[in-house]
């Protein structure tokens, strides 16, 4: 295992496995609301945005960019596969929401902003969490 005397291996494996955990919080959340995406999808989201995000700095060197804004198409096709009409309503406009989220979340790790990635994650939590009885 002489690879991970490297200290940016090192590092890249931290970030991942941080972004997971944010994702797992985001994911117990969504989990037990019982929405349509949960647990395993949330870690999906944040620990592929995280590894897209490091594979963009590190593959993009002159145009480190592109990787990285080509998440947020893909999320926006995730997103869209969980909102669906209701019988009264249009439901999962949240939880896309979140998804969208929960991949800023992943980019913010990924890229190093670890202290942006856990405020977004509590931010997220807290707004999930708290404002659930305005909701009609």
């Amino acid at each position: 295992m002489e690879f991970l005397k490297d200290h940016s291996i090192q590092n890249e494996l931290l970030l991942i496995l941080i972004s997971v955990i944010l994702g797992i919080l985001i994911g117990a959340e969504r989990e037990y609301r019982n929405k349509s995406a949960g647990l395993r999808t949330f870690i999906l989201i944040c620990f592929r945005s995280c590894l897209f995000t490091i594979l963009s700095i590190k593959i993009g060197v002159d145009d480190p960019d592109r990787i990285a804004a080509n998440i947020i198409t893909g999320i926006g096709f995730l997103g869209a596969g969980v909102i669906f009409k209701g019988d009264s309503k249009i439901d999962g406009i949240t939880t896309a929401t979140t998804i969208w989220a929960t991949a800023s979340i992943g980019m913010a790790v990924g890229s190093g902003y670890v202290y942006l990635a856990v405020l977004g994650t509590l931010l997220v939590l807290l707004i999930l969490s708290s404002l659930t009885s305005f909701e009609g």
